[in-house]
């Protein structure tokens, strides 16, 4: 890492923190914005209590035209408004899931093998309490809603199950379930012999799915960040509702094909063969820490139906972990033949990123996840080969910034003259010029590390995402998925939240080390006042890790303990270039370039070449802008 680079970071750095500040509010702003929420905190809270006396009223009409009804033998459904509610199970290897007769829907879904935040042997994706499914036609006398309705469970097995709500003699509404060999529940829901009992208009479905999306693992802010109500549209791409702490309500103007109410690492996804119409509406509701739940989804859906009964209505749902080759695998078990792109809910990261963790991380990842070793010692040799892979780039940055501490001294004797302030440019130039005869290119040491910084940020979008780190000890980490606190409180102090991660801290800790290596070494290529400059530039290099530690203090043990590993490495792999360069050998090879460019100025040129002809360009226009200045006031 050379000035250059180092530079960069600075001014990255100095635009973050500077415009943190200038976006700062003053106290009046402050007060201003304090009492805007308090009256936004009692405007939402009126609107919850009328969405629940709205809600409370709806549900005392639907009870008493459902206790009407039931009283009335000749209305549709009569028997099916009777009974009581019994549970069906359907069950693999892999998730047990409870269908309850009244309803006739999912209301439990279990997925074995993977332990929960209280230690559990398996996840509970919801229950009952948490999550309703319901489907809802047009009749002429009535409105149909399975929610109401009692089934008769038939054909049970482990993995299949026939749901029946008789509506009058020989006249039915059918919900056909199958259970695949994983995580994929098939449904064809039809009626029979129920044509012209509905609306003349009657050619949709209206499908509401509701669910209270519980917190499966121990960093709430951390999984919140990463869930979300995702879709996917039928002509490829997907999107999401804000992940952030605030309440989203979305119409989508095209026909998807999924939904999915995805928490960190399990989703809930229905799937729908004939799509879902355009204009669906979809609600993301954050919930508050320590309720134990994420955020409350809410879908508002549409889908062809066929009144007739001759076509029925297919639905595929996935409860199941967010693996990235899983859910690729789960599009094969599909019967739609649609392109589905269920490992879309596994984020890799915008294009360029995405495109480094599919083609290259997700296939190391899974040759090293298959040799059965643990995972902390997976990120570490995924350091390491990323390591080898960038070393040629590594060093070429290490021998830009070995010539130019080696030529130190000439650039001294050559640009001692111009230490003057308004010499700067001339200096410049002479730099320039010095580097270009010795055949030295200053911007070749800050390329190649800029070339290496998508790969942390592909690694940044990775390791979250990845649930195979789930649950997974190393050393002194109980869950690399995780944060590991070496202390905890149960006040939440902002900025820091309410632990001490000791991987992010080592993380930070060495990023202040790697700065003050790399620093010391650029010390030796400084010349004139580029060295007091970097004595002022300091402070800020020790400023980032102090910005990293905020910012990576409730992110998962996993990454810092990637990025802790990674920096050691750049550490030892500086040290190790250090003690291998022959500054004397390096000098000598230069003096010969510098002869060689002398017996054929023509070989000269390179980078260094143009910046100083470029340099003498500008300096050459403001002489004449100055001369042509100085002749005006003539």
């Amino acid at each position: 890492m050379d000035k250059n680079t180092i530079i960069g970071f600075v001014l990255i750095g100095v635009v973050l923190i500077g415009f943190s500040w200038w976006q700062q509010p003053s106290a009046e702003e402050i007060a201003q914005a304090r009492k805007q929420d308090s009256i936004a905190l009692v405007a939402k809270k009126k609107a919850e209590e009328q969405q629940k006396l709205a809600t409370a009223v709806a549900k005392s009409k639907q009870q008493k035209a459902i206790g009407e009804a039931q009283k009335d033998t000749s209305v549709l459904f009569y028997s099916a408004l009777q009974g009581k509610e019994s549970n069906v199970v359907l069950k693999n290897e892999k998730i047990e899931l409870t269908l309850g007769t009244k309803g006739g829907t999912v209301q439990k879904a279990v997925v074995k093998d993977f332990k929960d935040r209280n230690g559990n042997k398996d996840v509970t994706l919801f229950d009952q309490k948490d999550q309703l499914l319901k489907f809802m036609m047009s009749g002429k006398q009535t409105n149909i809603i399975t929610s109401d309705l009692n089934f008769t469970p038939t054909n049970v097995t482990d993995t299949t199950v026939t749901m029946t709500a008789i509506a009058a003699p020989g006249k039915q509404l059918v919900l056909d379930y199958v259970l695949g060999k994983d995580y994929m529940l098939r449904l064809s829901l039809q009626v029979q012999g129920m044509n012209g009992l509905f609306a003349p208009n009657c050619q949709q479905m209206d499908v509401e799915w509701t669910e209270r999306s519980r917190q499966q693992e121990k960093g709430f802010m951390f999984e919140n960040r990463n869930s979300s109500l995702t879709y996917h549209f039928t002509d490829g791409g997907t999107d999401y509702l804000n992940e952030t702490n605030e309440a989203v309500d979305k119409s989508i103007e095209k026909p998807i094909d999924w939904v999915a109410f995805k928490n960190q690492f399990f989703s809930a996804v229905i799937i729908a063969k004939d799509n879902f119409d355009k204009n669906a509406l979809m609600t993301s509701l954050p919930q508050e820490k320590g309720s134990g739940y994420l955020k409350n989804y809410v879908a508002k859906l549409k889908t062809p139906f066929d009144p007739t009964g001759t076509k029925a209505s297919e639905f595929e749902f996935y409860f199941g972990p967010n693996d990235f080759r899983l859910l690729q695998s789960m599009e094969k078990q599909s019967t739609f033949g649609k392109d589905l792109q269920l490992e879309r809910l596994v984020f890799l990261g915008w294009p360029l990123f995405r495109i480094i963790n599919r083609w290259f991380t997700l296939y190391v990842f899974d040759w090293l996840t298959a040799l059965n070793i643990n995972m902390g010692i997976v990120l570490i040799l995924i350091t390491l080969l990323l390591k080898v892979i960038t070393f040629p780039l590594v060093k070429k940055s290490y021998m830009s910034s070995a010539k130019m501490r080696v030529l130190k001294p000439k650039l001294d004797e050559a640009t001692k003259q111009f230490d003057k302030p308004e010499d700067q440019m001339q200096k410049q130039q002479a730099m320039m010029a010095m580097y270009s005869k010795y055949g030295v290119s200053p911007l070749s040491g800050c390329l190649p590390m800029i070339i290496q910084m998508p790969i942390w940020i592909a690694m940044f979008n990775f390791v979250p995402n990845a649930i195979q780190l789930r649950g997974e000890k190393f050393l002194w980490i109980s869950d690399l998925s995780t944060y590991d606190p070496i202390i905890e409180w149960n006040t939440n102090i902002w900025g820091i939240g309410d632990h001490l991660s000791l991987t992010c801290i080592l993380f930070c800790v060495a990023n202040v080390l790697y700065s003050v290596m790399t620093m010391r070494q650029q010390k030796d290529q400084m010349v004139g006042q580029q060295a007091e400059q970097m004595k002022m530039m300091q402070w800020m290099m020790y400023l980032m890790p102090l910005m990293f530690f905020f910012m990576f203090n409730d992110y998962s043990s996993g990454l810092n303990f990637y990025y802790f590993v990674s920096l050691f490495f750049s550490a030892a792999i500086m040290w190790t270039l250090r003690k291998t360069t022959n500054d004397e050998k390096l000098l000598a090879l230069l003096e010969k370039r510098y002869k060689e460019n002398q017996q054929n100025p023509q070989k000269t040129g390179g980078f260094a070449a143009r910046l100083e002809a470029m340099q003498k360009q500008a300096a050459e226009l403001q002489r004449q802008r100055e001369a042509a200045e100085r002749n005006r006031r003539q």
